[in-house]
């Protein structure tokens, strides 16, 4: 088991035994220890819709309850749902959810009472994990927990929350296609735009698990959204990865929009005084609103910490996203003559219905919003199943000599500029960017880059990839 940019994650049948009592005692003895809870407290619990997750939760619900805590069903939700729910009651929470990654893998999302978890609480739940394993029984724990249920509560209180950011009828007559699959926030989607006054219509629904990656998205499944946004003539599609944390927004011709681009657009719309985001979103967003910019590394525990700093310095209207398009708010905004509390965990919902109100109110299509801001052109990628040693070895080639780096990008270009902030992002005598980065979260190597055209950074993206594989297999 490992602990990635958020949340624990490892093999779906490892979890399902008994690195889930392992890890949820873990949690809940330092909830205990660290006085962020008290036996007898609340502790809320949610999943995906991985075959997986049922056992997952219910093996957490059981080592929760050996705790003395009283266990909640949130059910199958949205992950800023569960952490919305839970905070507003003061409880600690856990989601069973593997995000984008294959239905192989799964993972657990750790909420304290008072939000996400940190990367020092992450190292005080890992090391009494290891401490764990060696006093636990053997066996997986028997029987079934006794547990409330809590679904009904916990998702009519996040369609509260949003059902109030944008004004009456703002999406009305807009045809907006929902590619569902086996995303927990697929009929939330559906109720919401219908809300608002949209024709949402449910695209795709899949009962077997389908892993989206909103930050780099698939060739097959760009050409589905392409698909049906011609077919059906949409003026958007919008969809989420597997937890509901990342938004899928494509413009009227099916294309998806960059997560950064919907993060920034969300800015202009909360009147945003700082924003926090990693190194990899884009280049451009300095200059392109009226806010200071925080660049932290790659995860939400990263932009967490940027967010709670700036609060702490003084400052009001903080924010921050991620190149998915994860949406988090530090501060309470105002927004439609009401408050929007904060909810510092990745969010899909607001950035989703921030672009889409935007492409409303100038009537105007989203494909002529984007080009409007006049951003270098971004693209990402990874190559999956690359053995993490591989990752490691790679950085650690590039970093040991300038010479080495410079070897490595020959065949792409001449690098002037470099930033260790989170991988190695590189800046190229011609000015394009190219990034390579190790998942955080799995056996991944993932690679950013910029230009000025979108044939440009295809190329630089896909000459990126190659020299990756090229290097691999001679070493």
């Amino acid at each position: 088991m490992k602990f990635g940019t958020s949340g624990l994650r490892g093999l779906s049948a490892d979890l399902k035994g008994r690195a889930s009592v392992v890890y949820a005692t873990a949690f809940g003895q330092y909830l205990l220890e660290s006085g962020h809870a008290q036996t007898g407290d609340l502790v809320m619990l949610g999943r995906d819709f991985r075959d997986s997750s049922p056992a997952i939760g219910a093996t957490c619900a059981l080592a929760l309850t050996a705790l003395g805590f009283r266990v909640a069903d949130c059910g199958t939700v949205p992950t800023p749902a569960l952490a919305f729910y839970g905070s507003r009651n003061k409880a600690a929470s856990l989601m069973i959810t593997g995000s984008h990654i294959p239905a192989d893998r799964n993972g657990i999302k750790f909420y304290r009472p008072d939000g996400e978890i940190d990367k020092a609480d992450e190292a005080a739940i890992f090391d009494l994990a290891v401490k764990l394993e060696n006093s636990l029984p053997a066996e997986p724990m028997a029987g079934e927990a006794k547990v409330e249920d809590r679904s009904g509560d916990c998702a009519r209180a996040f369609m509260a929350r949003n059902a109030g950011i944008l004004s009456k009828n703002a999406l009305s007559g807009r045809r907006i296609g929902v590619y569902q699959h086996s995303s927990v926030a697929r009929d939330m989607l559906v109720q919401l735009l219908s809300h608002y006054g949209a024709e949402a219509i449910a695209l795709g629904r899949s009962e077997t698990f389908i892993p989206v990656d909103t930050e780099a998205v698939s060739a097959k499944t760009v050409a589905l959204l392409k698909d049906w946004a011609q077919s059906l003539t949409l003026d958007a599609l919008v969809s989420a990865d597997g937890d509901g944390d990342r938004p899928l927004v494509t413009d009227e011709n099916g294309l998806p929009l960059r997560g950064d681009l919907l993060g920034l657009i969300t800015a202009n719309l909360l009147n945003a005084g700082t924003v926090v985001t990693p190194v990899t979103s884009n280049s451009g967003i300095e200059a392109a609103g009226a806010f200071a910019v925080t660049r932290t590394r790659v995860g939400s525990p990263f932009v967490i910490a940027g967010m709670q700093e700036a609060i702490l310095a003084g400052k009001d209207r903080v924010m921050g996203f991620e190149a998915n398009g994860g949406l988090l708010t530090g501060s309470n905004f105002a927004v439609n003559g009401r408050t929007l509390e904060a909810l510092p965990t990745r969010d899909c919902f607001l950035p989703i219905l921030a672009v889409l109100a935007l492409a409303a109110a100038q009537k105007k299509p989203l494909s002529v919003i984007a080009a409007s801001y006049n951003l270098p052109i971004a693209a990402a990628d990874r190559l999956e199943n690359f053995p993490v040693e591989t990752s490691a070895k790679l950085m650690a080639y590039l970093r040991a000599l300038p010479e080495n780096l410079a070897d490595f990008l020959k065949p792409i270009g001449s690098p002037c500029a470099q930033s260790d902030i989170d991988g190695l992002r590189v800046t190229l005598a011609d000015r394009r960017i190219i990034h390579f980065r190790p998942s955080g979260n799995a056996p991944e190597m993932r690679c950013y880059v910029e230009a000025e055209t979108e044939h440009a950074a295809s190329q630089l993206l896909e000459a990126g990839l190659s020299r990756i594989r090229q290097w691999a297999g001679q070493n």
